[in-house]
């Protein structure tokens, strides 16, 4: 068997480790375009700030690696320039030498990944602006950083990569802007929870600008749609990014509602020779079972393993995503988990929405606020959404409700989880408890909760 890998990241390398692992005589050949592969692209921001002292911890993997251990060959800054399905047939592309040539396969694995979104805005290919999706990117803004010393940025995007790329800037002695085109900050919190983000970080001192919409990049920093000049000496723009799939859509393989390429629950395109993984892919929610896309690391590696499993002869389903998240900006932890508020209406969910403050310890051993924002389905009692934001310990909280939501717990069951306690880890209730009892007085004892709304009007 004769396998083909396009991309050498998360996800294609992944597949290609577990091709390997099932089939000891494949030939497996991996194509990337990039010059780095198998790299930790979360990691990226902390190299910025200086906490990871040398991009090599970031990049421990090479083709020699790859090719010692699991006898797979990648050829670097080679980039697949067409997929010919009747043939089977590659053609590549080495951007070395600018020679071309042809491939062919007998499976193929698609893992192009996914590219910044560049939005409309007019300067925003100057030499002070800058995206952060791999590698290079980093190495260019921290070599900015280090030959030009600015004193100010402004950072474009509230998503992870804004606020972790904000917190190292700063950390870098940089006093950073941030600037957000929507009336909230960070698109996976509510509104609610949104604005209890926002007076926590008022306390630090950090200007934002949310309604902003920036329509040019200068020199001097960015300038809104209403005229008003932002300074910055560098610019980062973070909004987002966008699959990767011109090659695929040329292929004639079909894209998905969301615009990203169409799998099965195996990682099988509608050419069964062919499968895709990592963040070129639509997936689906596991509680909605309706697709979405969703592309974090830790789903490119796990569908990058499903795909190759399944493509050396496994049957290996994938279930879905609950679009678990988390970050950290300063000391502040911010964590989410299936459905917000906002998606579980526009699903058509009856729901109870729970607030909940309690400390992740004791009062005497220190402990801090960690807001907890549930949501339930009044139906079948069980959990949709958990919002998390806190100090330590937010990572315990949620995945245990991750656990729970993916595992179909109801509200009354989540008070008799018998979870650790001792002083330096939790107040002996833990905040889930209070959850999972706030909830079950709601629903079966006839206790109204007040919405975030309902206060807002009392």
């Amino acid at each position: 068997m004769k396998i083909i890998v396009i991309g050498a990241v998360a996800g294609g390398t992944s597949a290609a480790a577990k091709a390997r692992r099932n089939n000891d005589s494949a030939e497996i050949t991996i194509y990337e375009k990039d010059q780095d592969i198998s790299y930790s692209g979360c990691g990226l921001p902390y190299f910025i700030g200086g906490k990871v002292k040398s991009i090599q911890e970031l990049t421990p993997r090479n083709p020699d690696f790859f090719k010692s251990k699991y006898n797979i060959d990648i050829h670097i800054r080679h980039e697949v320039l067409k997929i010919d399905i009747p043939t089977k047939t590659l053609v590549v592309k080495n951007l070395e030498n600018g020679s071309v040539f042809n491939d062919t396969y007998d499976k193929l694995i698609i893992s192009t990944g996914a590219q910044a979104f560049i939005p409309p805005i007019k300067g925003i290919d100057l030499d002070n602006v800058f995206f952060l999706r791999n590698v290079q990117n980093a190495i260019s803004i921290k070599a900015f950083m280090d030959n030009h010393q600015p004193k100010t940025a402004v950072v474009v995007g509230t998503g992870f990569i804004g606020f972790e790329v904000m917190e190292n800037l700063i950390a870098s002695g940089i006093k950073v802007t941030l600037v957000e085109r929507a009336g909230k900050l960070t698109p996976n919190l509510d509104e609610d929870m949104s604005l209890y983000l926002e007076k926590l970080l008022s306390k630090k001192e950090i200007p934002i600008l949310k309604n902003a919409n920036v329509v040019e990049a200068t020199n001097q920093g960015v300038i809104l749609a209403d005229g008003t000049l932002i300074p910055g000496e560098m610019i980062i723009v973070a909004t987002g990014v966008k699959p990767n799939v011109a090659l695929a859509k040329e292929a004639g393989l079909l894209l998905g509602v969301t615009g990203a390429l169409r799998v099965d629950e195996r990682m099988m395109t509608i050419d069964t020779d062919i499968y895709a993984c990592g963040d070129c892919i639509e997936t689906w929610s596991t509680v909605t079972k309706k697709p979405h896309y969703r592309p974090l690391g830790s789903t490119a590696n796990k569908t990058g393993r499903i795909c190759g499993d399944n493509i050396t002869g496994g049957n290996v389903i994938y279930p879905g995503n609950l679009s678990t998240g988390i970050f950290k900006v300063f000391d502040i932890s911010i964590g989410s988990t299936g459905l917000s508020e906002a998606e579980a209406r526009n699903a058509g969910y009856d729901i109870e929405v729970s607030h909940d403050t309690k400390t992740n310890q004791p009062d005497y051993y220190g402990g801090r606020d960690m807001l907890i924002k549930a949501i339930a389905d009044r139906a079948t009692q069980k959990l949709l959404g958990v919002q998390i934001i806190g100090y330590e310990g937010v990572d315990k909280r949620l995945d245990i409700f991750v656990t729970l939501i993916t595992y179909g717990a109801t509200v009354d069951e989540i008070f008799n989880l018998d979870l650790g306690y001792a002083p330096p880890f939790s107040i002996t209730k833990d905040p889930v408890h209070y959850t999972g009892m706030i909830l079950d007085n709601a629903l079966n004892k006839g206790r109204k909760l007040m919405t975030a709304e309902e206060l807002k009007k009392n």
